[in-house]
């Protein structure tokens, strides 16, 4: 039981620091995404993001224990998992350009609904009425704050909805690989898949930008960085726990959002996010809650 708890509370940190990591990759992306395509940044954050990887990898005392390997069983799975990634980034990426810091971020943080939802084909979880009506909430919240129908409302706001659902896809497939494979050698595939989509969509659609100065690359290396060690810790912490578990402490990501956009970009955007900031936030504590429930029960029935 003390075990547990301890994995669980390791879980944690690892989300909360990962969501930290992820907004200070948005603030990097919006300062540089008015001069660069997205989708470029999307590889170069793929292509950087690939040392915290390697590194990790190469201390990895498990790893020089299985001697080495870089095949692992479900290497498809590794590699789709990075085309859902690159997907997401382009979603995602494009809407901070476009959007509020912290808008973008709180209609992409619907993704612990949809991972409750996505869990039930893939994982075969039971979601039973409780999780339900969290789902319900969690989407009022979205459609509140995109106000579909209104004059404020940008297809824009579509974006976060569709980075999201494909870093939800991600998430949930976390679950799938043999628990023996070390995290970095999954975020090794993920990045080589990733980094083949964004390449993709960088040469069917705006070409290559070239850089304009050290300074941005300095940029970029700190993005590609900082989003790397961000994947590992989200990766760690949903192989200690289930994710629908983990869900409420990333809603910790909406006020580092909130405070990054209006340090660096001057944004206060409280009317367009209340009261909709609030359901998508209740609905991931009501899912939350009752996931605490089922396993206190479990717990309580392994010791009868």
């Amino acid at each position: 039981m003390q075990a547990n708890t301890h994995q669980f509370a390791r879980a944690i940190a690892y989300v909360l620091l990962a969501i930290l990591l992820f907004d200070f990759q948005g603030v990097i992306i919006k300062f540089l995404g008015d001069r660069y395509p997205v989708q470029q940044l999307a590889g170069f954050r793929n292509v950087f993001g690939l040392i915290p990887s390697i590194l990790v990898l190469l201390l990895s005392s498990e790893w020089h224990a299985r001697g080495r390997r870089l095949k692992i069983r479900q290497w498809r799975l590794g590699l789709t998992r990075g085309l859902f990634i690159a997907m997401a980034q382009y979603c995602f990426y494009l809407s901070i350009t476009k959007m509020e810091l912290a808008t973008a971020s709180t209609l992409a943080y619907i993704s612990p609904v949809l991972i409750t939802l996505l869990s039930i084909p893939i994982l075969r979880h039971k979601v039973g009425l409780w999780r339900w009506v969290a789902v319900i909430i969690g989407f009022l919240g979205v459609l509140m704050i995109m106000s579909p129908g209104s004059a404020i409302f940008t297809p824009y706001s579509l974006l976060p909805i569709g980075a999201a659902f494909g870093y939800s896809l991600s998430t949930v497939c976390v679950r799938l690989f043999d628990e023996h494979n070390p995290t970095a050698l999954i975020n090794m595939y993920a990045s080589a898949g990733a980094l083949f989509g964004a390449l993709a969509i960088v040469f069917a659609t705006s070409g290559y930008q070239p850089v304009e100065s050290l300074h941005d690359w300095g940029l970029l290396v700190c993005m590609g960085l900082v989003g790397g060690f961000a994947v590992l810790a989200l990766i760690n912490a949903y192989r200690l726990a289930r994710p629908s578990s983990l869900s409420p402490f990333e809603y910790f990501g909406i006020p580092f959002a909130f405070i990054l956009g209006w340090f660096f970009f001057d944004e206060a955007p409280f009317e367009k996010l209340l009261p909709g900031v609030l359901f998508i936030v209740g609905g991931g504590m009501l899912i939350a809650w009752r996931e605490h429930r089922n396993r206190h029960q479990s717990n309580l029935n392994d010791t009868e």
